[in-house]
C-alpha cells in the first residue's frame, strides 16, 4: 500500500493472529470498526449480510476462508467430511459473485498440508488479488484516454468498486483513481445504489478520502445524468463474466448500459481476470441471487411500505455484451461487442 492509503490501518481484509479481520462495511460511513472473523459461523454471516463484500475481497474472503476452516478443523477435531461442508458453506454463501468460489479453490489444495499451508496460500492469493487492481486502474485509464482523448473527464459510476470491494486501490474506482493521479478527472457521477445504498455510503466515503469531486444522484436519475451529458464515459465493476461478455452486477447496472449506449459513451467493466467464468457460456446461465424483501420494504429497521407489501430483491442484473465497450483486467482489454 501507499503511505496515503487510507486502509493501511484498519484494512479492508486481512489475516491477524489465527484470524480474519475485515472493514464492517455495513456501519460505513459512520463508523470504521474491524469485525473479528474467528469461525466459518462468523465468515458466512459477514458475507451473507454484506460486512464483507465486493467480488475481489469475497475472493480474499474465500481464500482466507480456507486457512480459518483448517484452523478451525484442527481445533474442533472435524472429520474430512465435516470440514468439506464448511468449505461447501463458505464456497456458497454469495452465489452470483464467482470470485468467492475461485478464492476457495485457490487454496483447497493447500489444506492438505495443514493449516498453516493453508494461510500462506490464502495471504499469497490476497497479495496477487491486491495487486492485479493497480493493474486493472492504470490500463483502464489508458483506455478511456483513448477512447474519449487526453482532457479531463467525467466519470458515471454504479455501486462500490474501490478498495472496500477489492482489498486496495479498486476495480471501477481504481480506473477513475488513475484518471485522478494523472490529473485526468473532471467529476465522478454516483448512483445511490438501492436498496443498500453501497455507491452513496460507500463509494462517497472512499471518494472523499482521497479528494475526488463528486456528485451522488438516486438511482432512477443516472440515465437521465447520461442523456444530459452529464458524463464522458461510464465504468462498473463485475461479480461474473460469462464467456460471451455478458456482465452480471449489482441491479441498476443495465440500466445504466442502456442510456450509455444511447448516449454514444463508452460502458466499461472493470474487473480482474477471476471473473471472467469460461464455464457461463452467456449471461442466461448466471444466477441472479435474490436477497431478502426487508432490504426494499425496510431501510435501517423502520418499515418504509405499507405493512404486508412484498418486493422483488434482484441483488444483481445481467448486462449483454452487445452494451459492454470493453472488459478491462489486469492483464487485456477484452471488447465483447467487436
Amino acid at each position: 500500500m501507499s503511505e496515503k492509503d487510507p486502509y493501511a490501518e484498519n484494512p479492508v481484509i486481512a489475516w491477524r493472529e489465527g484470524g480474519i479481520v475485515a472493514i464492517d462495511q455495513t456501519l460505513l460511513p459512520d463508523e470504521v470498526r474491524l469485525l473479528r472473523i474467528d469461525t466459518v459461523d462468523d465468515l458466512v454471516d459477514a458475507v451473507v449480510r454484506l460486512a464483507v463484500r465486493g467480488a475481489p475481497t469475497l475472493g480474499a474472503a474465500g481464500a482466507l476462508g480456507m486457512a480459518l476452516a483448517a484452523h478451525q478443523a484442527r481445533r474442533s477435531g472435524w472429520s474430512a467430511s465435516r470440514l468439506k461442508a464448511e468449505i461447501g458453506r463458505i464456497r456458497d454463501a454469495r452465489p452470483t459473485a464467482v470470485n468467492l468460489r475461485v478464492g476457495v479453490e485457490e487454496v483447497v489444495p493447500a489444506l492438505a498440508d495443514g493449516p498453516e499451508a493453508a494461510e500462506r496460500a490464502a495471504v499469497a492469493v490476497v497479495d496477487r488479488i491486491a495487486a492485479a487492481n493497480r493493474r486493472i486502474g492504470e490500463r483502464g485509464a489508458d483506455f478511456l484516454v483513448e477512447a474519449c482523448g487526453r482532457r479531463p473527464l467525467r466519470i458515471h459510476t454504479h455501486c462500490n468498486t474501490g478498495a472496500l470491494a477489492c482489498v486496495e486501490w479498486g476495480t471501477g474506482l481504481g480506473v477513475i483513481r488513475s484518471l485522478h493521479e494523472r490529473g485526468l478527472l473532471d467529476q465522478v457521477i454516483v448512483d445511490e445504489t438501492r436498496p443498500l445504498l453501497q455507491g452513496s455510503r460507500l463509494t462517497c466515503w472512499e471518494l472523499d478520502l482521497v479528494g475526488i469531486d463528486y456528485r451522488v444522484v438516486c438511482d432512477g436519475a443516472g440515465p437521465f445524468a447520461l442523456q444530459q451529458g452529464l458524463a464522458d464515459a461510464v465504468v462498473v465493476g463485475a461479480d461474473r463474466v460469462a464467456a460471451n461478455g455478458d456482465v452480471a452486477n449489482k441491479i441498476g447496472t443495465y440500466g445504466l448500459a442502456l442510456a450509455a449506449d444511447r448516449a454514444g459513451v463508452p460502458f466499461v467493466v472493470a474487473a480482474p481476470e477471476s471473473t471472467i467464468d469460461p464455464a457461463t457460456e452467456t449471461g442466461a446461465s448466471i444466477v441472479v441471487e435474490h436477497r431478502a424483501e426487508e432490504e426494499v420494504t425496510h431501510f435501517r429497521g423502520m418499515r418504509v411500505t405499507p405493512a404486508g407489501a412484498r418486493a422483488l430483491n434482484y441483488a444483481f442484473d445481467v448486462t449483454p455484451a452487445d452494451l459492454v465497450s470493453a472488459v478491462v483486467t489486469e492483464d487485456r482489454v477484452w471488447t465483447p461487442r467487436s
